[in-house]
């Protein structure tokens, strides 16, 4: 497995800490809303991550979290007049149904930093100890120039990142870039400290979940949006060089952007579509084809011009595997497990380059190619046929993609002998009537 590491901006070939075991956190939601569709990219591009591997043999943990304790949040519950807790539980059940709705493999943990608040404080206060964080009237800092390595996920200096920074409006900070532990707070939620009452900021929680879920060593793989390369992720880092001795974890994995033709997609910007919506209307096999369609780390287009692409792809497999299976049923074909290994192999190699989903899917389209040939003889092989059509499905696995299987009653299996006399009989206008009844019952 090679991935392409953000920390070191190299492709790198992949050696797990533990043989056989990979280790992954990926940085899960604030929930203070629906997901919008270019939130479902990290849910499937991960998800296929962990396919991937599982594929390759190795055993995967996978950790998520839910920031449930925010900003938004808080103002969402004061505009409702409800607890912040009844927002939180809103959406983190909308966001599980999104990932459920999207053929996810469950999450191994889903830790949320309303129930992880004592080892953040404890976290926080090491932090301050040990001179890395200081406190301002019962806000914590985290001071940047305590860090030398400061910048070096993100690949900048810190002198750099301090000459482009805006006029300074926060007289407490000692350095501009330097960000809230802590934030002192008499609305909302909030947790009693050796600081006074008040609650996280952003960036620390994440640092504690890996901790306490990976017993604070490195883990193999972080993973999440390229908009949280910094400085979240960099501050992630900036903590855990200070308090673990380490940057956290070996390999950085950012997926790119999902984007329309006016840039970004994003709630702020008012650009977006509810996953929810999108999954509902098309389906979670042409949600994932398309989110796959593109590299990983790349941006992707998200218009209909892109979607309706992915759409006729799709239909091709479906039509294929469907067209594979009801010939079988018709002939009374016994199904077999063997599979074309040569072309699982080269789709496993370009999964394994970095999930390099294009290529992998022009492996796909060579198997359909040779299913099609296989159906379009007179006397069909059906070893041959399930050679292919099996290895399609594995392959689609991995992707998860799942194209449900056509069984046919006797009603369906002597409407689709009788079209097929007609047609032989050069009787159109009674094949064309069988041939409706075939495509009102999802046969063709």
């Amino acid at each position: 497995m090679k991935l392409y590491n953000s920390y070191t901006l190299k492709t790198e070939e992949f050696v797990p800490i533990k043989e056989g075991e990979v280790s992954m956190y990926v940085c899960g939601p604030t929930v203070y809303n629906h997901a919008h569709i270019g939130n479902a990219r990290p849910i499937v591009v991960f998800d296929t991550l962990r396919r991937t591997f599982e594929a390759l043999g190795y055993k995967v943990k996978f950790v998520s979290n839910f920031t449930d304790v925010d900003d938004k949040i808080i103002n969402k519950a004061l505009e409702e007049g409800v607890s912040e807790n009844e927002i939180a539980e809103r959406y983190i059940k909308a966001y599980n149904d999104v990932r459920d709705s999207l053929n996810i493999v469950p999450i191994d943990v889903t830790p949320r930093v309303t129930e992880t608040m004592d080892e953040i404080i404890a976290f926080i206060d090491k932090l301050v100890k040990k001179g890395n964080a200081y406190v301002v009237d019962g806000d914590v800092y985290f001071s940047v120039e305590s860090d030398p390595k400061y910048g070096e996920l993100s690949h900048q200096r810190l002198e750099d990142l301090n000459a482009g920074a805006r006029v300074e409006t926060n007289d407490a900070k000692k350095n501009p870039q330097d960000f809230a532990l802590w934030k002192k707070t008499d609305k909302g939620i909030k947790w009693d400290s050796p600081w006074g009452l008040g609650r996280p900021g952003w960036h620390t929680e994440c640092v504690v979940m890996i901790g306490k879920e990976f017993n604070s060593g490195m883990i193999d793989i972080h993973g999440g949006g390229k908009d949280l390369k910094f400085p979240h992720h960099e501050n992630e880092v900036a903590q855990s060089e200070c308090c673990n001795g380490h940057h956290l974890a070996n390999y950085w994995i950012h997926n790119g952007m999902l984007e329309t033709k006016g840039g970004k997609m994003s709630k702020s910007l008012g650009n977006t579509q509810w996953a929810k919506d999108v999954i509902a209307e098309h389906g979670a096999n042409l949600v994932r084809w398309f989110l796959l369609s593109a590299r990983y780390r790349d941006s992707l287009i998200y218009d209909d011009e892109t979607f309706n692409a992915a759409k006729t792809e799709l239909n091709k497999i479906e039509t294929a595997l469907k067209q594979a299976e009801v010939k079988a049923q018709i002939a009374g074909a016994t199904p077999t497990e063997a599979y074309d290994e040569e072309l699982y192999r080269q789709f496993l190699d370009q999964m394994s380059d970095d999930l390099n989903t294009p290529n992998a899917y022009m492996v796909i389209f060579e198997a359909l190619k040779k299913l099609n040939q296989a159906l379009r003889v007179k006397e069909i092989d059906f070893e041959a046929v399930y050679k292919e059509y099996n290895a399609i499905e594995k392959m689609l696995e991995i992707l998860g993609v799942f194209i449900p299987k056509k069984v046919l009653d006797e009603e369906g299996k002597r409407n689709y002998a009788l079209w097929n006399e007609a047609k032989a009989n050069k009787d159109f206008e009674t094949a064309d009537k069988y041939r409706a009844v075939l495509i009102e019952k999802g046969i063709l």
